[in-house]
């Protein structure tokens, strides 16, 4: 004997007969694929085996897999980040609880980021560091598009601008601003005022993709939607200053930190393989890159990246 249908089960099924009729689908179709279909595995799900077979060292060194993953990883990471922005700027009505909740797991996607980079300092032996690195040229991190998206997704356009120009910049058209945005000199001769190939291939790629987020989020990044619905409350105001200290100032300290013990060498520092000027590029007190600069004094300002920088 059978046993009875449980009536939850019977109410399901019509709920989902209900839903199919309305886009003109018959449900005991649906149903016999799922009567066929194998069940789900979680290397399946999660693409495992292709998952692992995307590291494609150029040499022999083996640690260069161990930063190929790690910059996988950051890109994943990367890419969490950009897609909360993304949910947060379409909220047409977000409420404060929904904000601090999407910029706590922002914060904590940078806080991995960011505890993660020892992977880095510590997990490579150097000297097989300079070697293979000279199979990448001229690719660099700093050809990150990702990173450059959630800074154009975070604030106002001339807050990216070099630190010298934005006083000038400031009521100039989109396309001039992202002329003069600021890491365009981290990958310039600066004896000559030349682009790198490794600027050259990055603006390539990513030029347009960057007018169109600068379009679009011109009224919906991050800060405008701070200023236009919660410029008094102090639980976003305080997750908006962690977001800008860990991107700003401790996320490109860590790069430095990595640069400072694989690169420097008495006593001349060694090149970066994308060219750009790591020591005048890096520091964030150089930069001045700061997404909320009305939530902060002046004397923070002023003094940004110092502390961080000289520990």
């Amino acid at each position: 004997m059978s046993n009875p249908i449980n009536p939850n089960l019977t109410e399901q099924l019509q709920k989902l007969q209900q839903k199919y009729e309305v886009m003109g689908q018959d449900l005991s179709s649906y149903l016999d694929g799922l009567l066929y279909a194998d069940y789900l595995t979680y290397w399946d799900y999660i693409h495992l085996d292709t998952l692992l077979s995307l590291q494609t060292p150029k040499t022999h060194f083996p640690d260069e897999k161990v930063f190929i993953m790690y910059h996988q990883i950051t890109e994943l990471y990367f890419h969490l980040i950009l897609w909360e922005i993304e949910q947060v700027s379409e909220n047409i009505q977000p409420t404060e609880k929904y904000l601090c909740d999407r910029m706590d797991r922002i914060n904590n996607y940078f806080k991995q980021l960011v505890g993660s980079y020892d992977v880095m300092v510590t997990g490579m032996e150097r000297e097989q560091f300079l070697k293979f690195r000279m199979s990448l040229l001229p690719a660099s991190g700093f050809q990150s598009g990702q990173y450059r998206m959630i800074e154009l997704c975070s604030t106002d356009l001339i807050n990216l601008v070099n630190v010298n120009d934005r006083a000038s910049m400031q009521h100039v058209s989109i396309d001039e601003q992202l002329e003069k945005l600021y890491w365009r000199s981290g990958a310039t001769e600066l004896a000559t005022g030349k682009k790198t190939l490794t600027l050259q291939q990055f603006e390539q790629k990513y030029n347009s993709r960057f007018k169109q987020l600068a379009v679009k989020f011109a009224d919906k990044n991050l800060k405008k939607i701070y200023t236009k619905f919660f410029p008094t409350s102090d639980d976003v105001k305080k997750r908006l200053r962690e977001f800008d200290e860990l991107a700003n100032v401790r996320w490109p300290l860590s790069h430095y930190k990595s640069a400072a013990k694989y690169l420097h060498k008495s006593p001349e520092d060694i090149k970066a393989t994308g060219g750009t000027n790591w020591q005048k590029y890096l520091p964030p007190r150089f930069q001045k890159i700061i997404f909320f600069p009305e939530l902060w004094s002046e004397q923070e300002k002023e003094e940004w990246g110092k502390a961080g920088l000289m520990s």
